[in-house]
């Protein structure tokens, strides 16, 4: 029996969403989604329908889509992507573009990314601000190959990829800027058994300390990186916004906030170090 684009397609909707359908497809084919919508009465060989029902069927077991065409848009990026590395989500474009907002366009400026992973943070502020000297940094030597890879891929010059646990052995004694999407997920959480998290790297995703033992980390540590004035950001679970600007407020930054997320989420918390903290020191 024969099989057409549209045909498949239609009978996949029968198990998963249709934007999931389409996006496995053209994996399965090597197309784009213009080919798909145009040639939808093109008869599929039994190979090319064998291999879009494994993955089909690797999906409704629950692999994320993105592990299964091994890439995942950013922002206005594309990123390789592998099991080694947590999935970029849009909320944590927020994080990136909050970023930008403080980097000025036509001036040098100094930024860490802690906790790199796939290097999305980094890199997508690399390329909109390519006067930015950016450090990116993380302890999976498996994240840092992917990150590597990306900035590769992108062309993307002006970051420095390197190993590290959070600020053990920056060269760099100062940054302008320094930003994180930390693991903030608790050990016990039940959401780690549900979704796209049961495939993604718990060593990305969970902390102790009810998921705050990172973020502490960051906090504490990041006014030694900081010049007077320079800002911190976090990504941070739904519930911590409150903790977090705790956080900032005993380790002495002003001009402390959260941000909403477009789901009205505080999502993202920050503040400057305390350009009185020399006078203190």
């Amino acid at each position: 029996m024969q099989v057409t684009i549209a045909q498949t397609l239609q009978d996949a909707r029968r198990h998963i969403d249709d934007i999931e359908a389409r996006l496995l497809l053209q994996y399965a084919l090597n197309v784009n989604a213009v080919f798909l919508a145009v040639h939808s009465n093109n008869v599929l060989n039994r190979e090319q329908v064998d291999a879009f029902q494994l993955l089909v069927t690797r999906r409704i077991a629950g692999e994320p889509v993105a592990y299964l065409v091994g890439e995942r848009d950013f922002y206005d990026l594309t990123f390789k992507v592998t099991p080694a590395v947590l999935i970029p989500r849009p909320e944590t474009e927020l994080l990136v573009e909050l970023a930008l907002s403080r980097i000025p366009v036509n001036q040098t400026c100094n930024v860490l990314d802690l906790g790199t992973g796939s290097g999305a943070i980094a890199l997508t502020i690399a390329k909109h601000r390519p006067l930015a000297r950016v450090t990116a940094v993380d302890l999976s030597a498996d994240a840092l190959s992917i990150a590597r890879l990306n900035a590769e891929k992108l062309g993307i010059h002006n970051v420095q990829i390197r190993a590290g646990n959070w600020f053990d052995g920056l060269d760099q004694v100062e940054f302008d800027l320094i930003v994180s999407n930390p693991p903030y997920v608790a050990e016990g959480d039940p959401h780690l058994d549900q979704g796209d998290l049961r495939f993604e790297p718990r060593i990305a995703l969970t902390a102790v300390d009810d998921g705050l033992a990172c973020i502490r980390k960051i906090i504490v540590n990041a006014p030694d990186f900081l010049p007077p004035g320079g800002e911190l950001l976090l990504e941070h679970g739904y519930d911590q916004s409150v903790i977090c600007r705790q956080l900032l407020a005993e380790s002495n930054f002003i001009n402390i906030f959260s941000c909403p997320d477009l789901a009205g989420i505080l999502r993202v918390s920050g503040g400057q170090r305390d350009d009185r903290a020399l006078a203190t020191s």
